[in-house]
């Protein structure tokens, strides 16, 4: 698992169209200013055999088990928590705002075979189609 904290760290993401989206948005959040963590946030960018635990432990966002009711992703009741969730041609992208301000986890999840299936079902299940930037 990646975890993205200023845009010249996206020359990490082996995925030329997947780093494109990244250094987008790094450009879109910051708005000319210099990339601050602190206050813009941070981006996580999912790599083969990370786990849904994983993605939570690391994002600190509940991703498949709603941390109110309990319910877990596939029962009923569930709902998830996430700001938006957009599909992507390369991935998934997932916002979590997290207090006040303009601090956000962003959470790429590849569309590839050897990403933890849960998490792209979970996905696929609650994407809406993003418009493309890059």
């Amino acid at each position: 698992m990646l975890t993205l904290t200023d845009p010249a760290s996206t020359t990490a993401i082996a995925d030329a169209m997947l780093r494109e989206l990244v250094e987008c948005r790094f450009d879109e959040i910051s708005q000319g200013e210099p990339f601050d963590p602190e206050i813009h946030g941070v981006f996580i960018v999912l790599e083969p055999g990370d786990t849904a635990t994983d993605l939570e432990n690391v994002s600190g966002c509940p991703i498949l088990t709603h941390s109110l009711t309990g319910h877990r992703f596939g029962d009923d009741g569930f709902s998830p928590l996430f700001e938006y969730l957009g599909e992507h041609a390369c991935c998934f992208e997932m916002v979590f705002v997290s207090g006040e301000g303009d601090f956000g986890i962003v959470i790429f999840i590849p569309k590839t075979e050897d990403i933890a299936p849960e998490l792209l079902s979970f996905c696929a299940t609650y994407a809406q189609p993003a418009e493309e930037t890059p």
